[in-house]
């Protein structure tokens, strides 16, 4: 009779996390998002905080903020970090989407709007037009609303650049995203000089306005380069900077090369404020328009230095610590339009 034999099970090393500790997120609000998304449904809206997949949007939308995305859902370029979806041919505009974003901003008693798109490169004015009245009409629900627009580049039309300026928005953003070098990869239809020159048109067009860009890391720069693409910002005369870590939306899009250490974030800040920026929120969750009238309040009250709430990082991804200024995000009740639509 063969004799049995006893196989002992090898102890597994448990799985390691997908992602490193500071960027585990623990607190969801599906009720909030289900919420804030049925009534963007309701006014055919949209935002870039659901098609670029962003991991601040629970946290976001439970406290009623949301970075509204116009000239439609569909982007005409390719970018490698970006999954926002994509055509050649988006079809055209909706011409009621400026007054339903101001309709929606209203009833969300919004002090701080933030308004962004989709690059509409297949349009003669790149949507620059749609955008300048989307901000009109905001300006006139809510006349006391500070404003923040996320501009494409138009490519590299001044004149489209203009005409959203005209209309007269308290904050110009537009993201550089990464390092020249890594251009041809991450954002194939662009051209990191001619970034540049946007914003630095915009400063000189419009002084008043602050200016502001974002960078991701982890795409395989190095520090000096991002300390380089800093000092780029600066020459532009730009106001503020924000950086955070890339993370792969998709398994089409490009994949991350590492993982930036919340200590090189801070490396990056200080580095920043030596340089002249009035502020630069950089912390792992970090996005361009992640909490961006707690940015733009210290940057306007030139509170940038070393202590400030700007190393929060993204809040804590561990508890999500949020300073208190951002609960001010809504105005008082009496002081929000009853009706935002206007002449609809």
């Amino acid at each position: 009779m063969d004799r049995l034999i006893e196989i002992q099970r090898p102890e597994l090393e448990p799985a390691a996390p997908r992602l490193p500790e500071w960027l585990r997120k623990r607190h969801t609000h599906f009720e909030s998002v289900h919420n804030l998304k049925t009534e963007l449904r309701r006014l055919n809206l949209h935002t870039v905080c659901e098609s670029a997949r962003c991991p601040n949007m629970h946290e976001c939308f439970d406290r009623k903020a949301a970075t509204f995305m116009i000239l439609g859902n569909l982007c005409t370029r390719g970018c490698g970090f970006c999954s926002v979806p994509k055509s050649r041919h988006p079809g055209a505009l909706d011409p009621s989407e400026p007054a339903n974003v101001a309709r929606m901003a209203a009833e969300m008693r919004l002090r701080y709007v933030v308004i962004t798109s989709v690059n509409r490169d297949d349009l003669a004015d790149g949507g620059s037009h749609h955008f300048s009245e989307t901000v009109r009409e905001v300006r006139k629900a809510l006349p006391e609303a500070r404003i923040e627009v996320l501009t494409p580049d138009f490519c590299g039309n001044l004149q489209a650049v203009e005409r959203v300026l005209d209309a007269a928005p308290h904050v110009f953003n537009h993201n550089m995203e990464t390092v020249p070098h890594l251009y041809a990869r991450v954002r194939p239809q662009a051209n990191y000089r001619q970034s540049l020159d946007v914003l630095r048109f915009a400063k000189s067009y419009r002084p008043e306005a602050l200016t502001k860009s974002g960078v991701m890391v982890g795409l395989g720069e190095t520090p000096d380069q991002i300390e380089s693409l800093l000092r780029d910002l600066r020459e532009a005369q730009v106001d503020v900077a924000t950086l955070g870590q890339y993370l792969q939306p998709a398994r089409r899009n490009l994949k991350v090369a590492e993982y930036v250490t919340p200590a090189q974030f801070d490396a990056y800040r200080d580095y920043g404020l030596s340089i002249g920026f009035k502020m630069v929120f950089s912390g792992p969750l970090v996005r361009s328009s992640y909490m961006a009238d707690v940015v733009n309040d210290q940057a306007v009250n030139d509170q940038a230095v070393n202590d400030q709430a700007v190393n929060i990082h993204a809040a804590s991804a561990e508890h999500c610590e949020i300073p208190n200024v951002i609960q001010t995000d809504a105005l008082p009740a009496a002081a929000a339009p009853q009706d935002a639509r206007g002449a609809e």
